[in-house]
């Protein structure tokens, strides 16, 4: 029996490639035509050194997945085989693929995990945090519903994407604070963000477009699971059904860290509605869930699923949410309609770029 892989298209909203816009999915060049292609530049070894930080967090959440039989001993060599192959770039760039980039790093190792039988190391976490974040919900929303000043309530809801956004077991730093602390709180991160302007702070330019009610059709590409989708994203996203928006979120098809996938996305948000089918007395009938095809934490958005093409044709904005999806990659993809990318920089590599502190905030927003 075969099993086919799903057909995977270029998103529809993309901007046609030309002279003046040419897609590339990677955010950061991390070298120039007149690298010596067989050296590591700096930039490539920086992030080489940053995903070889991540490996004891990932062998840890491995060794302890009860789904896989001999898991501790299976760990350790995914720790082994992994470092091996980022040894391998620094003394050849192009030893595993080519380019070097983020999307080649983090599908290698995925790729490697699932050859040793890992599905999802993240899983018992992922539904640890959404208990957690789902017995919040009503809560943050009621907290919101009460701001009668529409751009106050914005900012609000805007803020609580910033804060649900630093639920990341991709980020090495964040990742150890969480083992370390068990958790974040979610109203303490949203007091606690770096004070505006962030590094790149559309904010206003936003609060203008919300105020006409231009937008009848939103995409968010979504991230995280736990805070980041239910306390983050949804009263965003229900806002958006509240003011007579279709809204379509588009998870990842299978598991990538802690990002929230398609399926789960589903019983998250069955868990949520009431027995009329609302959230918090607002209908879903105009949410739809999408499978991207995406199984990385960052997104190539030449390679989505069909289903996501077909149904984001008539999409006037695009909101990329998260550092994978809207800063490593995407940050300055060009749309044939309105577009947001909003995160939090949680790496190093990603501040040093954007010439920005750690747990600096981005929104970017672009008019078409």
């Amino acid at each position: 029996m075969t099993i086919s892989t799903p057909q995977l298209v270029r998103f529809p909203l993309l901007m046609d490639d030309s002279d003046t816009t040419n897609y590339s999915a990677c955010t950061i060049p991390w070298r120039l035509p007149s690298d010596d292609p067989k050296v590591p530049t700096p930039t490539e070894l920086s992030w080489i050194n940053l995903f070889c930080s991540g490996i004891p967090s990932y062998k840890k959440r491995a060794a302890s997945d009860t789904s896989v039989p001999d898991a501790a001993n299976k760990a350790e060599i995914y720790a082994q085989r992994y470092a091996k192959i980022l040894e391998d770039m620094k003394e050849d760039p192009a030893s595993h693929g080519n380019p070097l980039d983020i999307l080649l790093l983090c599908r290698l190792r995925e790729e490697l995990l699932k050859e040793l039988g890992f599905r999802d190391i993240f899983k018992k976490v992922k539904n640890e945090e959404n208990a957690k974040a789902i017995s919040l919900f009503e809560n943050v929303v009621r907290l919101n519903d009460a701001i009668e000043d529409e751009g106050k309530r914005l900012e609000n809801l805007v803020r609580g994407i910033f804060a649900g956004n630093v639920f990341d077991l991709g980020s090495p730093q964040l990742a150890e604070a969480f083992s370390r602390d068990g958790g974040m709180s979610f109203s303490a991160t949203c007091e606690n963000l770096q004070p505006r302007p962030w590094i790149i702070d559309d904010l206003d330019t936003l609060k203008m477009r919300w105020s006409k009610k231009s937008w009848k059709k939103v995409i968010i590409f979504v991230d995280n699971s736990g805070a980041d989708i239910i306390l983050g994203i949804l009263p965003f996203a229900r806002e958006l059904l509240r003011r007579g928006n279709q809204v379509i979120l588009a998870a990842n098809d299978l598991p990538s860290i802690n990002d929230v996938t398609y399926s789960e996305l589903i019983e998250i948000i069955s868990q949520l509605k009431d027995e009329e089918g609302r959230l918090l007395g607002v209908s879903t009938s105009n949410l739809l869930i999408a499978n991207s095809g995406s199984d990385l934490p960052a997104i190539d958005l030449t390679k989505v699923s069909q289903e996501l093409a077909c149904l984001a044709t008539d999409v006037d904005l695009v909101i990329l949410e998260g550092m994978g999806r809207g800063i490593e990659t995407n940050l300055y993809a060009q749309f044939r309609c309105d577009s947001m990318k909003i995160a939090m920089v949680k790496n190093t590599g990603v501040a040093k770029f954007l010439k920005s502190r750690m747990y600096d905030c981005v929104i970017k927003y672009d008019a078409v």
